[in-house]
């Protein structure tokens, strides 16, 4: 942790005046250092604002401005409405053909789950589910389930998929012991327990899913949960496990997560990395020309809808050569992911992104917010993680904040809701701190900009030890806890302290606990909670007086 800085370290003013020249005498003082106004309109007045860094004295620079959004949207289903008078015409043409389908679906699930129910009966190692240290399935059982097996190719050709192009072939267990896919749609697994029936890694929630629970069990599957640091630790020595010891199938994974929409590739995961075992890359694809078949913004029911009124739905499968982890022990898990990831976006002919798991995460929760255009929340937050060490749910407790913002249907907010939500007004501090993230001068944010500005303010060397300085400077010496009057008081140094209403939301605000009072904890993790509200204390820090200019 940084050492608390003293005043002379943090002496560099909210309001420079060394760029403004007048001849008048008329003075004003702006947080401690003055400067002349006498003809300064009120267009230069609010320029002069916004010009200001209002964390100089962090010795900060600006949020990186060079790496735009990205116009990518990995998850968006293209399928068109169900206006198209095509796709009308094809619902009602092929609905005889589609209760025929989702009889023969039925049917498969239940021969399929009734054989899997066979093959576990009294094998102790799946009673319920499989436990770590369990040994693989006794040859007997494998082969009834090829019975499963069946039952899922026959559920693949009740969706529409009466033939599938392959290309290339599995590789040796014992050469490609992992195999790693992109991930489309719920048929891809589907898929690859019919060709490889392999020991799949899933999320918990699956085991409670009706049938598909029982099924994946006799997969040997390996649960993680993907935000417990112990489960994902647990299963990478679960993978390694199994991929060392040839009794047990292939271990599969699709490192991306979620689902896309097949034209993109998102970052990846390292589970399938880390083990360091050679693994073969295999990649899905979905042509077609009217249904998009990815499982993106659209609901499982219509999806499967969809499907079963489609003539026929085209997959093609290819099995891509052998990727080697590097020899060189220095490149790690990452470079082994990335040189993977570059194989299958060339083979995909697809763009690989910084988006992640979590974004997708995002724009569900602004679609249940009922926010249009969700994928403008997205942030890519692979590459936020890595720039600024900013976790998913740091983001995602940030988003709910950004949301009682009232964003536009563009997914933007303006600085008037922006600073409302913390019971403030526009003044001129809290204008610069807005202009701070609005570095594209549209007078309104995005969430990325938010999440990105939040963190690289956060990073900086001098943050920690200032949130500390500013709590001492800000409550009574000899007690260990602000007041509201003493919340106010300290505000007085850099702005105009906001009405009564305004200033109770603000303490509560920086009240964590609810206690009526802000501990040091409090007043620590507000400022980690929203680190640019760290520019109102600067004032104060620096000993400076705050003047209002009318």
């Amino acid at each position: 942790m940084a050492s608390s800085p003293t005043p002379t370290s943090l002496s560099t003013p909210l309001l420079s005046d060394s760029s403004i020249t007048t001849t008048t005498t008329t003075c004003g003082v702006a947080n401690g250092h003055a400067y002349n106004h006498g003809d300064l309109s009120a267009d230069d007045a609010a320029a002069l604002v916004c010009d200001a860094d209002p964390f100089a004295f962090l010795a900060e620079d600006h949020p990186p401005r060079s790496r735009g959004p990205s116009p990518a949207d990995p998850f968006r289903n293209n399928t068109p409405g169900w206006g198209d008078a095509y796709c009308w015409a094809r619902a009602l043409l092929l609905t005889p053909v589609a209760a025929a389908r989702l009889v023969l679906f039925g049917l498969a699930i239940a021969i399929g789950y009734a054989a899997t129910w066979v093959a576990l009966r009294g094998w102790t190692d799946s009673r319920e589910r499989p436990r770590e240290g369990a040994g693989p399935m006794p040859a007997w059982r494998r082969r009834l389930m090829w019975v499963t097996r069946i039952s899922a190719r026959c559920i693949l050709f009740s969706f529409g998929y009466h033939w599938i192009k392959r290309k290339g072939k599995p590789a040796p267990r014992e050469l490609a012991p992992i195999v790693v896919s992109n991930h489309v749609s719920y048929i891809d697994p589907i898929y690859f327990f019919y060709e490889l029936f392999p020991t799949i890694v899933s999320s918990d929630s699956h085991d409670s899913i009706p049938f598909v629970g029982t099924i994946i069990r006799a997969m040997q599957v390996i649960y993680v949960d993907r935000f417990s640091p112990a489960s994902r630790k647990s299963a990478v020595n679960e993978i390694k496990r199994k991929a060392a010891g040839n009794s047990f199938p292939r271990v599969l994974l699709f490192p991306e997560g979620t689902t896309t929409n097949g034209k993109f590739l998102i970052s990846f995961q390292h589970g399938a990395f880390i083990p360091g075992y050679p693994v073969q890359p295999v990649v899905v694809r979905y042509p077609h020309v009217h249904f998009d078949q990815s499982w993106g913004n659209i609901s499982l029911i219509t999806l499967m809808f969809k499907m079963f009124t489609q003539f026929h739905n085209f997959m093609e499968v290819e099995y891509l050569p052998i990727v080697y982890p590097p020899e060189i022990k220095q490149e790690n898990a990452l470079h082994f992911a990335e040189n993977t990831s570059y194989a299958m976006a060339h083979a995909l002919n697809a763009l690989p992104t910084s988006y992640s798991y979590a974004d997708s995460m995002i724009a569900s929760r602004a679609a249940e917010a009922g926010k249009a255009n969700c994928s403008n929340y997205m942030v890519e937050m692979a590459w936020v993680k890595e720039a600024y060490g900013v976790s998913t749910s740091e983001a995602m407790e940030l988003l709910e904040h950004f949301l009682a913002m009232n964003p536009d249907s563009d997914g933007r907010v303006k600085a008037q809701d922006f600073w409302s939500l913390f019971g403030l007004d526009c003044s001129p501090l809290c204008k610069k701190i807005f202009h701070y993230f609005d570095f594209e001068n549209k007078e309104s944010i995005t969430f990325r900009q938010l999440v990105v500005g939040c963190a690289h303010i956060r990073k900086q060397p001098l943050f920690e030890g200032v949130c500390e300085t500013a709590f001492e400077k800000c409550k009574v010496p000899g007690t260990s806890d602000i007041s509201l009057a003493q919340l106010a008081d300290a505000l007085r140094s850099s702005m105009l302290p906001p009405a009564d209403d305004g200033m109770l939301k603000l303490f509560e605000t920086f009240d964590i606990d609810d206690d009526d009072k802000i501990s040091k904890e409090d007043f620590v993790a507000c400022l980690a909670r929203f680190p640019f509200m760290i520019a109102l204390f600067a004032g104060r820090i620096n000993g400076e007086v705050y003047i209002e200019i009318v």
